[in-house]
């Protein structure tokens, strides 16, 4: 799968990017496929190429998406992909011991900007929930699309460790319904979640995408690129 076109600062971001691309095509069997990257001047433009649909929640179960799979990294041995976000997004690495045990450590909640040093205290969230990718599409994929979207570990803006509370707050919520409590990451989440729905090609609903496009007026603009998913 390409890389091209997702823009990150630093050694260890581009180096956990590289790693994730060979571990997701790896843990899918190498059918991962990218139908290329796009850049985009702005949020709101990116936004409105997206298709206005009413959300459809029929027939959803969270168990159609096969997530937090087992893989294989260097030093993760054992450790599924959940545990794998846990690891990478650690401020103080913990120590990784038999059967992926974390020991130690030390994390920065983003939505609440809350410091957790207990890797029990957290949740990894999907930044476009499983239900909402459901409603705005991805009942129409196959089983290993949905297995790869639970699991996508390719786009760092896919997977967020956060305090369990945070996460469960947020649910299933769009960002119409639900923001983070760190006022100073809206403007981050909200060009993350519409990253995440141009990857995946998911739809957005009237309400939703009103909220969106007013909020990212107070925002400052910033390009950006993403790798699109067939």
């Amino acid at each position: 799968m390409s890389v091209v076109g997702i823009k990150l600062n630093g050694g260890e971001k581009m180096r956990k990017l590289l790693t994730a691309v060979i571990i997701s095509v790896a843990m899918l069997g190498g059918t991962a496929q990218a139908a290329g990257s796009i850049s985009y001047k702005d949020a709101t433009t990116a936004l409105n190429t997206l298709r206005v649909a009413d959300e459809v929640r029929t027939g959803y179960k969270r168990t159609l998406f096969k997530h937090w799979i087992t893989i294989s990294r260097s030093g993760q041995i054992g450790c599924d992909s959940r545990k794998s976000v846990i690891i990478d997004e650690a401020i103080v690495k913990p120590k990784i011991e038999t059967g992926c045990k974390l020991i130690g450590g030390e994390w920065l909640s983003i939505y609440d900007n809350v410091k957790v040093t207990d890797a029990g205290n957290l949740d990894v969230d999907h930044m476009v929930p499983l239900a909402e990718a459901w409603d705005s599409g991805a009942s129409a994929w196959d089983a290993l699309k949905r297995q790869q979207y639970a699991n996508d570990m390719v786009d760092p803006r896919h997977l967020i460790a956060v305090t369990g509370g945070s996460n469960r707050s947020k649910s299933d919520q769009d960002p119409a319904e639900w923001m983070p409590t760190n006022k100073a990451y809206a403007c981050e989440y909200l060009v993350n979640w519409v990253s995440i729905k141009v990857r995946w090609n998911l739809s957005v609903d009237k309400i939703e995408k009103d909220f969106i496009t007013k909020n990212l007026k107070t925002c400052k603009t910033t390009r950006f690129s993403v790798v699109l998913v067939k």
